[in-house]
């Protein structure tokens, strides 16, 4: 019995060595998947009392880049009072800047992508989300190979940037109809790899992948570069249980990579009965992902 306490205890301190390593999480084998949905805090209490776990925000309302730190002290306040937490903000980079192209604005760009992550930390918002379509999309004539060189250059200053802080980005696949550069999770791999800053990762997008015919493969291939995830079905990007289409292919690829995180409900609503609405979506998604 003493040999069988010893072992135990020396098991524990071994698994508190392995804190804050790669080789902690092999020790939590069990995937931690939390719902939460796009909205603002108006919404808290009600989508806290249905279940969602958090919320998500998006840059320009939410965190405010632009705006003095004195003018924004009472909505930070108010942030870390919600009933709710931000886990994550979408809508980065405004289209005003340019991160591709004969002329772009890295320098501006940069300073407003630092405030926002610096805010983030403050609100205790652990990813932002890059898709931003309008600032990344390289121009048309403009070289392609070059214009991508100058997204993963912007995306390695930053990373430099911000290695300080607690936020990491997410890059974000997205597909061919509203983006002409990172239109699959699989190419987000090789971007996230040729970038090489910590804080830079990976996002999967259920609907982008479903508009580009990718599997969940990419999924079980993006490993622990993935760290967050959109969700909608594909007809008409409606609210998971909508049509019922089946996406328990890729919580089950998420399972397979022992993925921690966030699914966020980034989709349409009904104007009408939107309550039941959010009911069902996480209904829908538990189900799906056998929570």
């Amino acid at each position: 019995m003493h040999l069988n306490r010893r072992t135990f205890m020396q098991a524990l301190a071994a698994a508190g060595a392995l804190g804050g390593t790669g080789m902690a999480r092999a020790v939590k084998t069990k995937p931690n998947i939390l719902f939460g949905l796009c909205a603002g805090p108006d919404k808290a209490e009600k989508l806290k009392a249905i279940g969602y776990s958090f919320l998500e925000g998006g840059v320009a309302r939410t965190l405010k880049p632009e705006t003095p730190d004195a003018e924004y002290a009472p909505e930070l306040a108010n942030l870390k009072a919600c009933a709710l937490p931000f886990r994550s903000c979408n809508g980065f980079i405004p289209g005003k800047f340019r991160l591709t192209g004969p002329e772009p604005t890295h320098a501006a760009a940069l300073d407003y992508a630092v405030k926002a992550c610096q805010r983030a930390d403050e609100v205790g918002i652990p990813f932002i989300v890059l898709g931003s379509a309008g600032a990344r999309n390289v121009p048309e004539g403009f070289d392609m190979a070059k214009g991508k060189a100058q997204f993963i250059a912007f995306c390695q200053k930053l990373g430099d940037r911000i290695k300080d802080c607690k936020v990491t980005v997410v890059l974000e696949p997205l597909n061919k109809g509203e983006s002409n550069i990172l239109n699959s999770v699989a190419e987000g791999i090789e971007y996230v790899d040729a970038i090489r800053r910590p804080r830079i990762q990976l996002l999967a997008d259920f609907y982008h992948m479903l508009k580009e015919s990718e599997g969940p493969d990419s999924i079980r291939k993006a490993g622990a570069r993935l760290r967050h995830c959109h969700i909608a079905e594909l007809e008409g990007r409606k609210a998971p249980g909508t049509k019922g289409e089946d996406l328990s292919g890729f919580f089950a690829a998420l399972k397979a990579i022992g993925y921690v995180g966030g699914v966020s409900c980034e989709c349409g609503w009904p104007k009408e009965n939107v309550e039941d609405a959010w009911k069902k979506a996480l209904e829908t998604m538990r189900r799906q992902a056998g929570c």
